[in-house]
């Protein structure tokens, strides 16, 4: 970003946190692969609303996902051996989740059983999924992100269609991660965290992406983009994780705001809710947190 000036800046409030009663520190096979090895209490993902405005999220390392009511309230809707991190809420109300260790899952919102969806693709095991978006035509797309990254270029974003036709868009990406759809299926844009990337993939009927390409460059630092989201005037949100900034960008790619965490910089991912739509939600990790700001569209 530095062929541009800096873009204005708005703070975030902290909406609510996850409760101490979920929260028991400790080891996890998750966090000495993702963490360093610390004890951590809980790392929030995959932020989502249902149609009655209550806020989903999932808890990767202990395989939990929470309902977050509009007065800030927290109850668990699903404990199971798991890894979720993306989520979405389906038309028909049921939870759909890329979970790092079960691929794509469907959680049932009213009892919080599992069940799966998509466990390999054509019997290879995926290297661990990491976020999802729905098409206009009911496609999934979703990225496999495992330990990728520079040493490791091999992550793969995939489309798997309302006929159960799965297709591979690209496999040479470092480090996939959020992803975001266009609404017209002319493309999507993807998250690469390793390479401080958006990358601008288009996409064909016949399942093919040609002319792969960078869209934004961010500048750098300990983390990279994670979530991405449209806003309603086709703005991309990016949630810069490990230096605690969301930014907006215009259909140009260039920097319109900067959204910045009042609490920790593990700014993972981000919905747009509340009445209107304007109120930009975010998890902040570190900390357990979801972050509010309110959004002037523009």
């Amino acid at each position: 970003m530095g062929f541009f000036a800096p873009p204005p800046r708005i703070g975030t409030e902290v909406f609510t946190r996850l409760p101490d009663r979920f929260r028991r520190p400790r080891a996890t096979a998750w966090a000495r692969w993702n963490r360093g090895g610390r004890e951590i209490d809980s790392f929030l993902e995959g932020p989502c609303f249902d149609a009655e405005g209550r806020l989903y999220v999932t808890d990767i390392p202990f395989g939990r996902i929470f309902r977050i009511a509009a007065d800030g309230g927290w109850e668990l809707v699903a404990e199971y051996d798991g890894w979720p991190n993306g989520l979405k809420v389906m038309p028909d109300g049921m939870l759909l989740v890329t979970d790092y260790r079960r691929g794509l899952v469907r959680v049932d919102p009213s009892s919080g059983a599992v069940t799966p969806l998509l466990e390999t693709a054509r019997s290879e095991g995926f290297k661990g999924l990491n976020d999802l978006a729905l098409g206009a035509d009911g496609s999934i797309f979703f990225t496999d992100q495992g330990q990728t990254g520079l040493h490791d270029p091999t992550g793969r974003v995939y489309r798997l269609r309302p006929d159960g036709r799965l297709d591979l868009l690209i496999g040479t990406v470092p480090s996939p991660n959020g992803i975001v759809v266009a609404p017209d299926l002319s493309h999507c844009l993807v998250a690469v965290t390793r390479a401080n990337q958006i990358w601008r993939l288009p996409l064909h009927g016949d399942g093919a992406v040609t002319k792969a390409g960078i869209f934004i460059h961010l500048h750098g630092g300990p983390g990279g983009p994670d979530g991405l989201a449209w806003d309603p005037n086709g703005n991309l949100l990016v949630a810069h994780t490990g230096v605690g900034t969301i930014w907006r960008f215009n259909g140009r790619a260039e920097p319109t705001l900067a959204i910045v965490s009042c609490a920790g910089a593990s700014t993972t991912n981000l919905c747009l809710g509340g009445p209107d739509g304007r109120d930009l939600f975010i998890t902040e990790s570190e900390t357990g947190s979801i972050l509010r700001a309110r959004l002037e569209l523009r």
